[in-house]
């Protein structure tokens, strides 16, 4: 692995770092590093903590797997 690889791999896994819950529009959670950019289609949830505070918070608050655009697709089929 070459230096720019390990400080790739290492800004996801530090243990110690912060992390912060992203969401995107199909309503789909991320847990994302603290200091590094949100995405483009994603914004903070104002969730930060250690990774497991983040993990927690996203298994409480994404009960349903399922992208948006498909509930509500099955929503609409389920009233016709």
């Amino acid at each position: 692995m070459t230096d720019k690889t390990k400080a790739r791999v290492n800004a996801y896994t530090i243990d110690g770092d912060l992390f912060k819950a992203i969401i995107n529009d199909e309503e789909q959670y991320s847990i994302w590093p603290e200091q590094k950019e949100t995405p483009a289609g994603w914004r903070e949830v104002g969730v930060k903590g250690s990774k497991a505070e983040v993990s927690e918070y996203i298994d409480k608050n994404w009960t349903d797997m399922r992208p948006l655009s498909l509930r509500k697709a099955m929503e609409a089929n389920a009233r016709k």
